[in-house]
């Protein structure tokens, strides 16, 4: 299909909640054959449809010896244990900070059909599953830091070479995070 640039920090869709996914027509079948394409192309474990500029509730990962998507998806921590690892996102170039995440999750949602799925992950694709649903839900990882790690995430991100285009295209404020609102 085709490959897509990924948005970069600074672009509003990032912060923007996605809409569920009501049509599994065509339109989400390119969206998710140009998911993947992209996340292959930019090598990365996951890519949620805000992160090419699409509104939907979809992500794509291939990692942890997976490929797939899930539509609509939602999850919840297998236990208690969490784990405190690098984590990146391809929409923040050449980020990387330790990252608190449940270390097992139950995700479902469906496929592009409409169809039920349902699967329990660990490492890296638990991780995965937590980060790409934080996008559809306008959350950045940077949010889930602790604050000093959010401040050396941002004063990193404000000398890097891409954070000045993306500043003025996205003609936001880039240093003013929210706090996420509780965990799904």
């Amino acid at each position: 299909m085709t490959v897509h640039p990924v948005r970069l920090f600074g672009d509003p869709v990032l912060r923007t909640p996605t809409d569920p996914v009501t049509s599994f027509d065509d339109r989400l079948d390119r969206a998710v054959a140009d998911l993947m394409d992209t996340v292959r192309h930019e090598d990365g474990a996951g890519l949620a449809a805000p992160q090419i500029g699409l509104s939907l509730r979809v992500f794509v990962y291939t990692c942890g010896g997976k490929e797939g998507h899930l539509v609509n998806p939602e999850w919840e921590p297998i236990g208690d244990e969490k784990t405190f690892v690098n984590e990146g996102c391809l929409s923040i170039p050449e980020i990387s900070e330790p990252t608190e995440r449940y270390a097992r999750v139950r995700a479902s949602g469906q496929d592009i059909h409409g169809n039920p799925v349902s699967f329990d992950a660990d490492g890296i694709l638990a991780r995965a599953v937590q980060h790409e649903t934080d996008h559809l839900d306008g959350v950045l990882f940077l949010q889930r830091l602790t604050p000093e790690h959010r401040r050396s995430a941002m004063a990193e991100i404000r000398s890097s070479s891409w954070f000045g285009n993306a500043a003025i295209s996205a003609g936001v404020i880039h240093d003013q995070l929210v706090e996420p609102t509780g965990v799904k």
